[in-house]
């Protein structure tokens, strides 16, 4: 038994229990006993004292809706099967709000409102199981429906904030434009994004759109040539509106400038090698090194390894090291130290010396593995997302620096 007081703002809120989840609706100077048998929470649970009313509903509208679910067995169903289906189950909800006396009107329409739109959400996904997936040419969807879409204003910020059901039908209008956008633009999310009638949901899509520039940024400049780290950023920072997002992507940019190529490149110094000692990166100076980034869990990582093995062989003798930097976590240390020995991995094998937060990961702006790193004899960088060992382009550069 516990006793508490919330001070929050009025709203939903999820309450854990040990892995029993509750949601309560709570305003000002409610007081809710709860009750439940925690072997048996959700079929146990009981709400009493003021704000029981609005509780309860919640508690009726979550067995609903566990009870009906939209997959894909309701999907198959005629469309007016299927309406009348998802209509039936919003009727219910909405009866049950219209027969609760004591509700505030406040709390009705939320709650209307929000099932009205889990309801429209239920035919947008309909619409798209049929047009996107199943492919049938010959659907079409009738006129009554695709009006009931048309005429959501797609563009409402305190709907989108507080409702989830508005929020994915939003994201769902968002994601048709951007694919529609990608024929006509070099980056259709920022295209996107910048004919936004909202601010607070132009800010939401470029939350996500900002990691394009680094941990994203390969996989745009390998399907999209014409990437641009420059004018991506120009064109983010003029759209932009929030202000912490704007300074995070200037901290990302700033950090993607300093590894230009012919920049000196970042450091690590005194990683453990495999093969005895401390190794850091000015001990390799007046040689090329190609640095092979991995982890003895990561698959894509070890699907290299024969061809990062065969180009050591084919520039054995060359003023080129091959050094592999694990970021394998102290757990798998042992791993790491086996797997070096059982795959017989050549080069300079070193381990970082606190994963993926080692500094010299943070300073290549690495998000992902494998990852490969050139720089020159200098202590230059020559390119700070090389091509991977199985690529053919990696020899190419290779034979026009050696």
């Amino acid at each position: 038994m516990f006793l508490d007081t919330i001070k929050a703002p009025e709203g939903e809120y999820s309450f854990m229990v040990d892995n029993n989840k509750i949601n309560l609706y709570i305003e000002k100077e409610f007081n809710l006993k709860i009750n439940a048998d925690a072997k048996d929470f959700d079929n146990t649970i009981s709400i009493v004292g003021k704000g029981e009313l609005e509780n309860n509903y919640l508690k009726f509208k979550k067995e609903q809706n566990s009870s009906f679910k939209v997959d894909a067995d309701l999907l198959k169903l005629e469309e007016k099967s299927f309406k009348e289906k998802i209509n039936n189950h919003k009727t219910t909800l909405n009866n049950k709000l219209d027969k609760t006396e004591g509700l505030s009107n406040k709390f009705i329409a939320f709650h209307k409102k929000d099932n009205n739109y889990n309801y429209l959400l239920a035919l947008s996904n309909y619409k798209n199981w049929h047009t996107r997936y199943v492919k049938n040419k010959d659907f079409k969807m009738s006129k009554e429906s695709l009006q009931e879409l048309d005429q959501v204003n797609y563009y409402n910020d305190e709907d989108y904030k507080n409702h989830n059901g508005y929020k994915s039908l939003a994201r769902q209008k968002l994601q048709n434009e951007i694919a529609k956008e990608t024929k006509n633009s070099k980056y259709p999310v920022l295209a996107v994004a910048a004919k936004s009638k909202s601010e607070f949901i132009k800010n939401e899509l470029l939350l996500n759109a900002k990691n394009v520039i680094t941990h994203k940024l390969d996989m745009f400049q390998n399907s999209n040539p014409k990437f641009n780290v420059d004018e991506y950023y120009a064109k983010f920072k003029s759209i932009a509106t929030d202000k912490e997002l704007i300074a995070q992507i200037e901290k990302q940019y700033k950090n993607l400038k300093l590894l230009d190529k012919g920049n000196p490149s970042p450091k690590f110094v005194d990683y453990e090698n495999h093969a005895g000692g401390k190794t850091s990166l000015e001990d390799l100076k007046g040689k090329y090194v190609y640095i092979d980034v991995w982890a003895t869990w990561c698959i894509p990582c070890i699907a290299e390894i024969p061809a990062l093995k065969e180009t050591e062989k084919a520039y054995h003798g060359k003023n080129i090291e091959f050094v592999s930097i694990s970021l394998d976590r102290p757990d798998a240390y042992n791993k790491w130290k086996q797997m070096v020995v059982d795959k017989e991995l050549g080069g300079i094998q070193l381990i970082a010396d606190n994963n993926f937060e080692s500094d010299f990961i943070q300073d290549y702006v690495i998000k992902g593995i494998p990852h490969f790193i050139l720089i020159n004899p200098d202590g230059n960088i020559v390119n700070a997302k090389a091509p991977k060992p199985s690529d053919p382009k990696l020899k190419e550069v290779l034979n026009s620096l050696l």
